[in-house]
Parts: structure tokens; C-alpha cells; sequence
């Protein structure tokens, strides 16, 4: 049986607009489970182990703030964490798409929720033949946020005639820490673009330009194409 599974991770809250938090970016990895990824999957718990991290799952935003197991980890050694998660998800073969939403063009929660209906709609209707190709395709999210996940069965039952849904542990999957990392570099360039990355950033990437060569340019060869 010919599967999609597709994994799901979000960046920012459904709260009002604020400064600090000015985006909602929703990550998708689509990957046809016929292509093995196990080779990959197992060099990454290889090297995370290597560097001390043995069964670990990377949360790239924490990463970068030097927060939660973070806290007492120099620039580079966090920026070898990142480059490791980075460079599994450039090699698997999975493509993803970004929705990303500038929180001050709503007036409230529920136009941004109305908003990203119609996108993930468009977004599967505009490439059905490809997600009818599949004779089953997994939804795998997390739960983080009931608006997100109420808009994501939404619209996979209106869209498409089948669908499974799982509840993922981030610790279960590597694909879904790809889609954590693809939302984190989704936010770098937005924040990059507007002259906006902070100290923590900019110790850990350098540079937009170094940003941009090292990272940017890469993950967007992995961008969907039916």
C-alpha cells in the first residue's frame, strides 16, 4: 500500500498580535513512505550520541536560546546540534511547505484561522492528483494547538476522501523534529528579511548572509513540487 505520511509543526500561538511574536508558520513535511529514510535516521542517533545526546529529541527554538537541555552549551556546540538536524533533514527524501502568516494583517483569531483553512485547502487542491496517488495518507501531529489541529482535520476531510490521524511524540519521530527545524529556519528568514534576529541568533548563525548560505538556501531545494 502506497502511504503519505505527513507531519506537522507550527511556530507562534493564536494569541493577538505582538512584537515579539508577529508570525503563525505551519510546517508540513510530506514524505512517501516507500523512500527509506532508516540509513539517515540512524546516522543522526549516531551523532547526537557522539556529542552526548543519546535518544534525544532537538527542540531547535530552545536550541538556539540557550534554554532547557541547553542552558550550559557554548555557541558552537549548540550550532552542531543544529547543523546535525539540518543536514538529516536535507538529505531524507521528504518535501515540505511553509504557510506563514503575518498576525497584523488579522483582525482577530478567527480571520486568522479562516485564512489558513483556505491556504492548507488550496495548497491540496491544487495538487490532489498527487495526494490521490498515495492509497492511504497519515496525518501526525502533536495536539500542540486545538485551533491547528481542528483546522488540519478540516480541511483533510474536506479535501481529500480518506485520511488516518496520529498522535505524535516527538521523541518517536525524526520527522517531525524536520518539521520544528523547517519552522525555525521559516522564522529566520522572515526575521532575517525584516533586520530582526536577535543576539541569540545572530551568535549561533553569525550573519544573514552567513544564515542564508549555510541554511536557507539548502532547505529550499526541499520544497514541495507535485
Amino acid at each position: 500500500m502506497k502511504k503519505l505520511s505527513i507531519f506537522v509543526d507550527e511556530s507562534g500561538d493564536f494569541g493577538e498580535y505582538k512584537s515579539h511574536s508577529p508570525y503563525y508558520i505551519v510546517t508540513m513535511v510530506l514524505h512517501d513512505q516507500s523512500k527509506d529514510i532508516r540509513s539517515e535516521i540512524q546516522k543522526l542517533n549516531s551523532e547526537l550520541e557522539d556529542l552526548g545526546y543519546k535518544n534525544h529529541v532537538v527542540h531547535t527554538e530552545p536550541l538556539i536560546r540557550r534554554e532547557e537541555d541547553y542552558q550550559n552549551l557554548s555557541p558552537n556546540e549548540r550550532r552542531s546540534i543544529f547543523t546535525k538536524l539540518y543536514y538529516f533533514t536535507f538529505k531524507c527524501k521528504i518535501q515540505y511547505k511553509s504557510f506563514t502568516f503575518h498576525k497584523k494583517e488579522f483582525e482577530n483569531v478567527f480571520k486568522l484561522e479562516g485564512r489558513m483553512a483556505r491556504e492548507i485547502s488550496l495548497f491540496i487542491r491544487e495538487n490532489l492528483t498527487y495526494f490521490q496517488s498515495f492509497e492511504k495518507v497519515i496525518l501526525y501531529y502533536d495536539n500542540g494547538q486545538h485551533e491547528l489541529n481542528r483546522i488540519l482535520n478540516t480541511v483533510l476531510a474536506t479535501e481529500l476522501a480518506d485520511y488516518d490521524v496520529r498522535k505524535v511524540l516527538p521523541c518517536d519521530y525524526k520527522l517531525f523534529q524536520a518539521a520544528d527545524l523547517i519552522c525555525t529556519l521559516e522564522l529566520l528568514r522572515l526575521k532575517s528579511e525584516s533586520k530582526n534576529l536577535t543576539r541569540s541568533e545572530l551568535l549561533i548563525f553569525h550573519s544573514k548572509r552567513e544564515l542564508k548560505k549555510d541554511f536557507l538556501k539548502g532547505i529550499q531545494q526541499k520544497i514541495f513540487h507535485a
